[in-house]
């Protein structure tokens, strides 16, 4: 019965306590109405959360506060009190504080998301340089995730109602992108995109269309060979296993046509030739995924924003999409579990059984 059912624990952390990740997270939460659909597990500290919700005058938030996981419950909003101690708040200000508490908040959600006590992850903005003063030895969240799970390279993919793009390198430096990329490198993303596009996105036969590293993806060599000897022969290789990969398209006719409508999803070579458009096309309602974990995470696709933060001009939008999407992958998981872990007996009739008997 719908009364009954399971509801998801979503555990969400709030990132830099001076960025707009608190503002974001109660903003998202504030409608009760989603108790419905799953349980919030907000981790981080109640008092940072009043802060915030008199700052912004928000009337309405009521909240179980909680010392662990162990005391979370269905139909209410619930902050688990990762740290007690005040906490100096300012909001726009990066600093090593901010960034204490966010990791903080992040070993505390990991801890619980491994031992099974929430289901899906939402992780609020941080910024590096603060969190990385607090002893955080990781380019990001995605890096640091993989770490803890034992994979080599997730797949980092932005996520909009309609695009998603994936990225071959993630946190690289410009001048260090080209030494970077091997036929090896670029055809395993294709394979792990396509794997993700499958059982997380529900999609039986994705299309992938793949970028090139220069402009105008090389021209033939005439701009750059990487398209003619790394990209093509990687593409290659994927059609040959089965992949419906495409390309090398080049990035700025890609976006600005059509041709993005009729692919399941891109894999650009780098960080800002994937991440600037699909931010100018997505911004609001962007969500970033880790693909390729055993656990699903999502995040806002913006950052801290120290500009706006405690102004109440920040958009919740991004956080509730990724709040949705994490719940639709992980159910997509479930059910791709499920079906596929009892598959039917085959069983001979008697006149296959003869038949058989007399090939024999």
């Amino acid at each position: 019965m719908e009364g009954n059912k399971e509801l998801i624990k979503v555990g969400i952390t709030l990132g830099d306590i001076n960025g707009i990740g608190p503002e974001v997270v109660i903003k998202a939460l504030r409608d009760n109405r989603i108790l419905t659909d799953f349980t919030p597990v907000i981790y981080g500290s109640s008092k940072v959360i009043t802060y915030y919700k008199k700052s912004l005058n928000i009337q309405e938030f009521n909240f179980n506060n909680c010392k662990s996981a162990d005391e979370v419950q269905n139909k209410k909003l619930n902050i688990i009190n990762v740290w007690n101690e005040e906490v100096e708040i300012k909001p726009g200000n990066s600093n090593e504080i901010g960034g204490q508490y966010a990791f903080k908040a992040l070993e505390a959600a990991t801890q619980d998301i491994a031992s099974g006590k929430i289901d899906v992850l939402v992780t609020a903005p941080i910024s590096k340089e603060g969190i990385q003063k607090a002893g955080f030895k990781f380019p990001g969240h995605t890096e640091y995730l993989a770490d803890l799970s034992g994979v080599a390279n997730a797949l980092m993919i932005l996520v909009s109602p309609t695009l998603r793009v994936a990225l071959v390198t993630t946190h690289v430096p410009l001048k260090e992108i080209s030494v970077s990329l091997n036929k090896e490198l670029i055809l395993s993303k294709i394979k792990q995109f396509e794997s993700s596009l499958k059982k997380d996105f529900n999609i039986t036969r994705p299309k992938i269309a793949v970028f090139g590293l220069n402009p105008h993806a090389g021209e033939n060599g005439k701009l750059g060979t990487e398209e003619q000897e790394i990209i093509n022969p990687a593409i290659s290789a994927a059609k040959n296993d089965g992949v419906l990969a495409y390309g090398p398209f080049s990035a700025d006719g890609f976006f600005g046509s059509d041709a993005k409508n009729h692919y399941d999803g891109v894999l650009a070579m780098y960080h800002d030739q994937g991440l600037a458009a699909f931010k100018a096309l997505a911004f609001d309602d962007g969500v970033n995924f880790t693909a390729d974990l055993p656990i699903v995470r999502t995040s806002p696709d913006h950052g801290t924003a120290f500009d706006i933060a405690g102004q109440n001009l920040a958009s919740e939008q991004s956080m509730r999409s990724a709040i949705y999407l994490a719940i639709d992958i992980y159910k997509n998981r479930k059910f791709l579990k499920q079906i596929n872990s009892n598959p039917l007996p085959y069983n001979m009739d008697e006149k296959q059984k003869k038949h058989s008997d007399k090939e024999e």
